[in-house]
């Protein structure tokens, strides 16, 4: 009996999850707590990466402490980690300040210059623009710049101590030229001389990254033969975790942000779209649709309520279909449509209209739309959806999720394992210590659960009327 140990990064917390290859089951998992977000100016979001080590080593000691878990028998690791993340280190490889995250969004005027340079839409979140703006604010700390690189890239360097990346993460830099699979040297000399080459190298998906470093498997009692793989961003990973594996099986992702994404052999590329052409983790390619405000939108409404989840859901659920308030969840600007500089706003409001169910529901359905702006894009661009995956915290909220069964007009199914980024981490570590890596990915696919929630062919209807009115009152005040 084979173990694999998954990693997943969040902006939240940081999982644990241990995978055994011959029963084809997760043994254990465990998480602890990130701190949360600094945001010392407005658009800010930073985080020390310490803080992600301290979370590493309480979820690692936790997990392996489960009596299931022979500790001798865990062959590798993999690692997925938050996307886009500005981590930037010294000459001796310290951290020089706290990572920029996904979220942040000051960079919006560097990434409009970014954008122009390099003749594609690069998003203010990527990393390529906090790069620049950190040139442009902290002059100084940019002169001690000499490595950079992306959250899963850092763990990744502190377990192996090498200094490489994958394609998949790379891809959502913003120095990734999705066209030559490569650095756009034109891009990274405009930003820095030297950059090419602080950045780390990019391997393929069934490369390892290297072997976990003596001291840190004596602290965690294990042997110093396991390997850890390339690893790659945590929706890469997720779309592995959740077995979405052949075209037309899109992934939504209900998270802190939301995310729809989907393999594909080809390029899924649509000029003037909010589709990120990403790399995956499997050596395909994964487009990607990215909302800011996900279930922080409706988090935000539930903590303004004296209510629990269960109940306002409850709630939520006896009302009709679009019959509250239009939510536009934009409450810390938003990356799809890219409108940094958007907030949250109400419409057609009425009396009763903000009684705490409906606007529970009128949240829910606001994401809900945001997130089928991205399937209208997939499809203009080629990609037909045959199914949904719902992953993430979101996906526990079977209200939410016939929502977006009526809305896409697809089944939606939800994978049982829950933790979907750190089980993909752990299967594309069980392909890389196979012969063949991606036949061992088809074998190992996760499963599904049995109940599939149909799609409402009148629900959908008015969902998606709804859904178009919403998108046009937000672009009379923000595009």
């Amino acid at each position: 009996m084979s173990l694999y140990l998954g990693i997943d990064l969040g902006t939240q917390s940081l999982k644990c999850l241990i995978y055994d290859s011959e029963a084809q089951c997760v043994l254990a998992r465990s998480a602890h707590p990130c701190a949360p977000p600094m945001t010392p100016r407005p658009g800010s979001a930073e985080q020390d990466p310490a803080d992600w080590w301290q979370a590493f080593e309480s979820a690692m000691h936790s997990v392996l402490e489960n009596e299931k878990v022979d500790i001798a028998r865990i062959r590798a690791i993999g690692v997925s980690g938050q996307q886009h993340g500005m981590v930037a280190l010294d000459e001796s490889g310290q951290v020089i300040r706290p990572a920029k995250l996904w979220c942040d969004v000051e960079a919006a005027a560097e990434a409009e210059i970014l954008s122009g340079q390099a003749q594609r839409h690069i998003p203010a979140g990527f990393t390529a623009p906090k790069l620049l703006w950190l040139k442009n604010n902290e002059p100084e700390n940019f002169q001690r710049l000499q490595r950079l690189c992306l959250p899963h890239d850092w763990l990744n360097w502190r377990l192996t101590g090498n200094w490489v990346t994958d394609h998949g993460d790379a891809s959502g830099n913003g120095f990734y030229d999705p066209d030559s699979q490569a650095i756009d040297e034109q891009l990274a000399g405009f930003l820095d001389a030297d950059l090419a080459i602080k950045l780390p190298p990019i391997e393929n998906c069934q490369a390892w990254h290297g072997k976990l470093q003596a001291e840190i498997a004596r602290t965690f009692g294990l042997s110093e033969n396991v390997m850890v793989s390339i690893g790659s961003g945590d929706n890469m990973m997720s779309a592995i975790g959740a077995g979405a594996t052949k075209p037309g099986q899109v992934v939504a992702s209900l998270g802190t942000s939301g995310t729809l994404f989907g393999v594909s052999a080809k390029p899924v590329t649509l000029p003037d779209s909010d589709l990120s052409p990403f790399r995956d983790a499997t050596g395909n390619h994964l487009p990607l649709y990215c909302l800011q405000n996900c279930s922080s939108a409706i988090e935000e409404v539930h903590q303004s309520t004296q209510q629990s989840l269960e109940a306002l859901t409850a709630e939520a659920s006896d009302l009709a279909p679009a019959s509250g308030p239009l939510f536009l969840p934009y409450l810390t600007g938003e990356r799809s449509p890219d409108w940094p500089h958007a907030s949250g706003v109400l419409f057609e409001i009425r009396p009763g209209k903000l009684q705490p169910a409906a606007m529970f529901r009128a949240a829910m359905e606001g994401v809900s739309y945001g997130l089928y702006r991205g399937a209208q894009q997939m499809h203009q661009a080629g990609l037909e959806i045959t199914d949904l995956r719902v992953v993430g915290g979101g996906a526990q909220n079977s209200l939410w999720c016939q929502i977006l069964a009526d809305l896409f007009q697809v089944p939606v199914m939800r994978p049982i394992e829950t933790e979907s980024a750190a089980l993909g981490a752990a299967l594309q570590a069980c392909a890389a210590d196979s012969e063949d890596f991606h036949q061992t990915l088809l074998e190992h696919c996760p499963a599904t659960q049995k109940e599939i929630l149909k799609p409402s062919t009148d629900n959908g209807k008015i969902y998606r009327a709804a859904a178009e009115k919403l998108h046009q009152l937000g672009t009379s005040l923000f595009a």
